[in-house]
């Protein structure tokens, strides 16, 4: 194993990391790392990730050609010095909190990016030919990236070519989790003619007159920065990537697609009882749940007022369910989550997810805490309840006239609903329409324990009076959002106390209030406990 002592971590030996580590930034340039690393493994909870070439910087720099008279010393530019005796970046002029070379005779400073550049470089996978660096801080846009930025740009005497020093490391070829296939790195979609128009993870505009990832047997486009996103790309050795995977690999995912298809007699859930249904069909009436420690048996009695199922933290509806069979024990299971697979794959995680039972957990999808089953990844520490499971890659929603897409990106977006900001949203392609997870998976039916029929979720007010009054609080609301003016009738308190970080509890009344939003009126349903906090409810 190679190791080696570093300055910035004098604690313990960085170890190399020979396949490709994404979503990490460098410690000594703090720019993306997409190739073999350095990192320390005890201190696993500290960002100290390094490019194989930052961490294997020399300490000193002799007759360096912008400061030949004097040696230059390695440095990180955080460490804590008297105010005004640093300089400005002799070539950036800026201050990055990055490793410089400098020179405490002259007080000459050089970034590590600024001062060293390879005198030529090659990078086969984005161009062909040589690159030079430009030895002058300009601000200039990356022919293959196609971005404005500044900087001291690699570019090719040969044809003009102008790239980012960054760009020089994007893989020629990589896989996402969101395709079967691997996607290629090529410079404009015009000559490969494409109809593709949309980046297929964020499902934001293409420019196609630069560089993006791309399966010719598809026609999959995906934008650089999505196609490499850590929350995107799939953590396997891209170094030599081939268009068919490996005998481990396909033995692999064949091992987890036959446990996707386990339901009941598996080892999430044993039949302990049978009956014959109709057609000959058998029904499990007895089961023994991995969840609970009783067995359960299924009943077709009426449902009972706020029973809530135990596996995904909603309100059972059907007349068929799951009921522990100890009298004293009120633990319920939906048919449906008794037969969830023990192993599923989901286009917001890279890994197979499993299933387990959890007591509290905040999604990663919804960002709500719940209680009950989960699918979950231990490696990443990954959470996902089961209604966000069970949403993909595209939805159909009621409260929006255009399918929507899952659009997966490095920054937050806004949902159109509730105004919240999450990176993993659906968004509509023909209109600027936004939905979180949070807001498509609010529930269809709500009850309130002071009146006899259950609520459901509606998005227009059928009052045709134009007033809106709330049936608890009596209070009137109206409101008015730019040229669309909504009132809606808010029936219980406020809605981002509903949409709140709060968890789930059985022992609730279960409560519902119209939901006000910037063009859309929905019924939701919420419980309140006995300490009066607001939680979401179960459906």
């Amino acid at each position: 194993m190679k190791q080696l002592q570093h300055f910035s971590h004098p604690k313990h030996p960085l170890v190399f990391n020979e396949d490709r580590i994404y979503g990490k930034d460098c410690y000594g340039c703090r720019e993306r790392i997409l190739g073999p690393s350095y990192s320390c493994r005890e201190c696993w909870w500290l960002p100290i990730f390094h490019h194989k070439s930052c961490a294997e910087l020399p300490l000193g720099l002799l007759h360096h050609p912008l400061h030949p008279l004097h040696p230059l010393i390695l440095f990180y530019e955080g460490t804590d010095h008297p105010e005004g005796e640093l300089s400005n970046c002799e070539v950036c002029k800026e201050r990055r909190w990055q490793y410089c070379y400098f020179c405490y005779r002259c007080n000459f400073k050089l970034h590590i990016k600024c001062g060293s550049l390879a005198p030529t470089t090659e990078a086969p996978e984005v161009h062909h030919h040589q690159l030079t660096p430009y030895w002058k801080w300009m601000t200039f846009t990356c022919d293959l990236c196609g971005k404005e930025d500044k900087g001291m740009p690699y570019v090719c005497t040969s044809c003009g070519f102008g790239i980012h020093t960054r760009c020089t490391n994007f893989p020629g070829t990589l896989k996402v989790v969101r395709h079967n296939h691997p996607l290629n790195l090529i410079h404009s979609l015009e000559l490969h003619q494409s109809n593709s128009q949309l980046c297929q993870l964020c499902f934001l505009k293409l420019d196609i007159n630069y560089g993006l990832y791309y399966c010719s047997k598809c026609d999959f486009a995906a934008h650089l920065d999505c196609a490499i996103a850590r929350r995107n790309i799939e953590d396997i050795n891209l170094l030599e990537l081939k268009e068919e995977e490996s005998t481990e690999s396909k033995a692999m995912l064949e091992n987890v697609d036959s446990k996707l298809d386990q339901s009941f007699d598996s080892e999430i859930c044993k039949v302990i009882k049978t009956t014959m249904g109709e057609g000959g069909t058998k029904i499990a009436t007895e089961i023994k749940h991995f969840s609970h420690e009783h067995h359960l048996k299924l009943t077709d009695e009426e449902v009972p007022n706020n029973k809530i199922c135990d596996g995904c933290g909603r309100a059972i509806l059907t007349p068929s369910f799951y009921r522990c069979v100890e009298s004293n024990c009120s633990f319920f299971l939906h048919i449906f989550c008794a037969k969830l697979p023990k192993i599923k794959r989901h286009p917001l995680h890279q890994h197979p997810l499993t299933l387990t039972y959890r007591p509290g957990f905040w999604c990663e999808a919804c960002a709500q805490r719940c209680n009950g089953l989960v699918y979950y990844c231990e490696r990443c520490i990954f959470v996902l309840d089961v209604k966000c499971s069970l949403i993909s890659n595209t939805l159909t929603h009621a409260c929006h006239e255009h399918p929507l897409f899952l659009s997966i990106t490095n920054y937050d977006q806004k949902c159109s609903i509730c105004g919240t900001e999450r990176y993993q949203v659906f968004r509509c392609t023909t209109c600027e329409f936004v939905l979180d997870f949070k807001c498509a998976t609010l529930p269809q039916t709500a009850w309130y324990n002071q009146h006899e029929h259950p609520f459901t979720l509606c998005y227009t007010p059928e009052d045709k009076s134009g007033e809106y009054y709330c049936d608890i609080c009596e209070e009137e609301r109206d409101s008015n959002n730019g040229s669309t003016t909504v009132k809606v009738a808010v029936i219980l308190l406020i809605p981002n106390l509903f949409l709140g970080n709060t968890q789930i509890s059985k022992e609730t009344y279960i409560v519902a209030f119209y939901f006000e939003t910037l063009n859309l009126n929905l019924i939701v349903k919420t419980t309140l406990n006995d300490t009066n906090d607001l939680s979401m409810c179960p459906m």
